[in-house]
């Protein structure tokens, strides 16, 4: 990337994104890791998008971000630094924007000068902070769409909606992770650019390594085994998982990942493992012990709209992928098992299990080989160094 260092000299980058140190590692953690290769980046922790429940865990982390504002930015390594922006989460309150705004824009640029950044660029992943677009100095606003946050259980979908519309008219460049949103944000903003998910490809390769040593929770399974890694959330078909395991007895289904529902039901069954939450780079070790790798999607508006990160990782790894319909997912028809309900998915599994080989895993690895997300940013910034171009060459364009 020293072409983009040339590029954005003297710039960094205030980057608002979900939670840093949350369970899942997403784009967002991704793209602003490789960022800080090229610029300063400061990493504002954004709140979630639903108001917190009533529970433990969402007051802990509600109490846990709020003393976090107070703090000046943390510098996690060269170049990076974190600082957190919490919001009054009840929005549609007559006077919560305003505060949240006033409040977020003191605290980002108190962030900012103890960072030592004095141009940069705003990056949206979230849309819910966007009221901040503009609002604070930047040279150039881009905002980095990757889902239908709108779609997203526990939201309120009308606000929420409104502030993705938003913030999608007011950047100077979007670029969008999934196909299925791109004609829309296109009509909202005609500077939009398709900007589909990396990989960490020398990572989940580890997976066909023989020295990846499987983790000893996992070494001892009955085979077949089926696996999913990824949080357990309300778009997880979890009566697929529990029907495909009632069917299945003499298979082991193994779930790496936060639970952020009841799972109580799947736990109950005696050839279900539910390992929890593993760290990110020890996926790869997890993945080795499959057989097949199950993407179980609700079908929903949110995943219609979605491009699965965990599509690319399991490819990479090699491993047979049997998965529900969507316009990303299709686009690998060639290599993934697409199934259309309950009876066509064991079915699918059971041919991924019957017809595997070391040619198609090294034809899944290879069809990811070259999206690595260094070449993912590397396309990125060249398009926002040419909205940086189109800014200095139009100065009625420049805030």
């Amino acid at each position: 990337m020293d072409d983009a260092r040339l590029s954005f000299r003297n710039l960094g980058v205030v980057y608002f994104g979900n939670d840093w140190h949350a369970e899942n590692r997403t784009s967002s953690h991704h793209v602003a890791e490789r960022l800080a290769k090229v610029m300063p980046v400061l990493y504002v922790a954004s709140p979630g998008m639903r108001a917190p429940k009533a529970s433990g865990r969402d007051l802990r982390r509600l109490f846990k971000k709020l003393g976090a504002a107070l703090k000046p930015p943390t510098r996690l390594r060269d170049n990076f630094w974190l600082c957190t922006v919490p919001q009054v989460p009840f929005r549609r309150l007559p006077g919560v924007d305003a505060l949240n705004r006033l409040f977020g824009t003191w605290s980002v640029r108190r962030a900012l000068r103890k960072a030592g950044i004095s141009r940069y660029l705003t990056w949206f992943v979230v849309p819910h902070p966007g009221f901040m677009a503009k609002r604070l100095g930047e040279e150039l606003c881009v905002y980095y769409c990757i889902d239908d946050y709108a779609a997203h259980p526990g939201v309120d979908a009308t606000l929420i909606g409104a502030r993705d519309e938003a913030l999608t008219r007011t950047a100077d460049v979007v670029f969008v992770a999934p196909p299925a949103l791109l004609a829309k944000k296109r009509a909202e903003n005609a500077h939009t650019v398709f900007a589909p998910h990396g990989v960490d490809v020398e990572l989940f390769g580890r997976a066909r390594d023989p020295a990846t040593e499987i983790p000893p929770a996992a070494r001892d399974l009955a085979h077949p085994v089926i696996g999913y890694f990824g949080s357990l959330h309300e778009w997880i078909d979890l009566e697929l998982i529990e029907w495909l395991a009632r069917e299945r007895p003499a298979w082991t289904f193994l779930l790496i990942g936060h639970a952020a529902v009841d799972v109580e039901r799947l736990r109950a069954l005696p050839n279900v493992r539910l390992i929890g939450t593993q760290p990110y780079a020890s996926l790869p070790a997890w993945a080795k012990a499959f057989d097949v790798a199950i993407i179980p999607y609700r079908l929903n508006r949110q995943v219609e709209n979605a491009n699965p990160l965990k599509l690319r990782e399991y490819l990479a790894t090699g491993k047979p992928v049997v998965s529900v319909r969507n316009a990303e997912i299709e686009k690998f028809s060639g290599l993934v098992r697409i199934a259309d309900g309950r009876e066509h998915y064991l079915a699918e599994i059971e041919a991924a299990l019957r017809e595997d080989g070391p040619d198609l895993h090294a034809a899944r690895s290879a069809a990811v080989a070259d999206q690595t997300w260094d070449r993912r940013v590397a396309d990125v910034l060249a398009e926002v160094s040419a909205a940086l171009a189109r800014r200095e060459a139009t100065p009625a364009l420049r805030t």
